[in-house]
């Protein structure tokens, strides 16, 4: 090889020898992985979590709905007979009470006064002829009796004349009756103890029959309507009737309801009383109707009293599990699984509830008592993290046996 050759021989080597050296570089590097050492952590990557024992207990299935506030029985308080209104009471004013017999309108009587005299003179002349035609029947009798032969007919014994001023007789009672009847109904009553809801007409005001006078209600219950879908419905015991059969008043479902006035809220009690016979075709959902009893009475107490057509939050209550475990909602992942700890480290471990609400799932079979729940969301990959928990603040740590213990020091043994 001659000088003026070496010069272009090194432009080849030397990038030969950099891949050469590239080469066993990367597999020295692949071949030489680190073998992790499982039984020892690095410092610093030990989490800390919220932790609770669980332990198996009783739970109150509450069924969440709302509904608005209607009277059990409304009326339309009617005239019945025609007339100039004279007189209203105070407790036919929108929003006041009354109780049941109060005279709460009163229509000009005169009229009907009149009608009623009139009336009275014609049963006292009715009277009179049936008076009158008695004696003259009677007198018909004994003549027949006296000069008669055979059988006498029934006109010759003016049997057909009595029995007309008879039935007159009592036409001319039945027309007092009602003049009496229509000369009562000027005084306008209650008809139960209620509350009025709309005044329709006042003083000085003419009204026929049929005219209304007021919108009213009574005040002995109230009633709320609240929709329940199928997955509810399941988990309450509901008074279906039965044809001829009444249903146990001890039995009926209780309802919490909550109604607010103003930036309070006051909790009333209610029961369940019927169930809608059909099915909403729009939504799916069943409607039970909730019954609250005197919320007008001593019962109410200071609370301010409920509105018709006010809205109200209600919750049901459903069939009582026994013997459940109860789970912070937040401690549920999507997958219907949890991560207990197990001797230092989180384990996964799916669930099967058998109810859930916005805070809580309950679970029946599954879980152990005694086992730590964690509370604290973690993601996908922490099952066999190491962990840290605590539990109402105090942080535990394992033995050896790996049941979770206090982190304070040992008692020394007594001596």
């Amino acid at each position: 090889m001659t000088a003026d050759n070496k010069p272009g021989m090194g432009r080849f080597i030397l990038p030969a020898v950099v891949l050469l050296a590239s080469g066993a570089a990367a597999f020295w590097i692949t071949t030489q992985k680190p073998v992790a050492d499982r039984g020892q952590e690095p410092r610093g990557t030990t989490l800390s979590v919220d932790a609770k024992t669980l332990a198996r207990q009783p739970y109150q299935i509450e069924l969440p709905s709302q509904g608005l506030i209607r009277p059990r029985t409304e009326s339309k308080l009617v005239a019945q007979v025609s007339g100039a209104v004279v007189e209203m009471s105070e407790k036919l004013r929108e929003g006041a009470f009354f109780e049941a017999g109060d005279l709460l309108l009163s229509i000009d009587d005169r009229d009907y006064r009149a009608e009623l005299d009139i009336a009275e003179a014609g049963r006292v002349e009715a009277s009179l002829k049936l008076a009158e035609e008695s004696a003259r029947s009677e007198q018909a009798g004994r003549d027949w009796k006296s000069f008669g032969q055979g059988a006498a007919s029934d006109l010759v014994l003016r049997k057909p004349q009595l029995a007309s001023v008879q039935a007159a007789q009592r036409s001319a009672e039945a027309r007092v009756a009602v003049a009496r009847l229509k000369l009562e109904r000027t005084q306008v009553r209650a008809p139960y103890a209620g509350r009025v809801q709309k005044k329709s007409v006042d003083v000085g005001q003419v009204v026929s029959a049929g005219t209304v006078l007021a919108d009213i209600y009574a005040v002995d219950a109230l009633e709320i309507r609240l929709p329940l879908d199928g997955r509810a419905l399941a988990q309450i015991d509901l008074p279906e009737p039965r044809r001829g059969k009444a249903v146990a008043r001890s039995n009926l479902p209780k309802v919490n309801i909550a109604a607010r006035h103003g930036d309070a809220t006051h909790l009333w009690q209610g029961r369940v009383v019927r169930v809608d016979g059909a099915i909403d075709s729009a939504t799916r959902q069943l409607s039970i109707v909730v019954q609250v009893d005197d919320p007008y009475g001593a019962g109410a107490g200071n609370r301010p009293p409920l509105k018709i057509g006010q809205f109200v939050e209600a919750r049901v209550m459903g069939r009582q599990l026994k013997d459940v475990f109860v789970l912070p909602r937040k401690a549920v992942r999507q997958d219907d699984s949890v991560l207990l700890v197990e001797k230092g480290r989180l384990r996964v471990r799916k669930i099967n509830p058998v109810w859930r609400d916005a805070e809580n799932v309950v679970v029946a079979e599954g879980l152990q008592p005694g086992e730590l729940l964690s509370l604290t969301p973690l993601g996908a990959g922490s099952d066999g993290a190491p962990v840290k928990a605590r539990v109402d603040g105090v942080e535990l740590k394992a033995n050896i046996g790996g049941k979770a213990r206090s982190g304070q020091p040992d008692a020394k043994p007594a001596h």
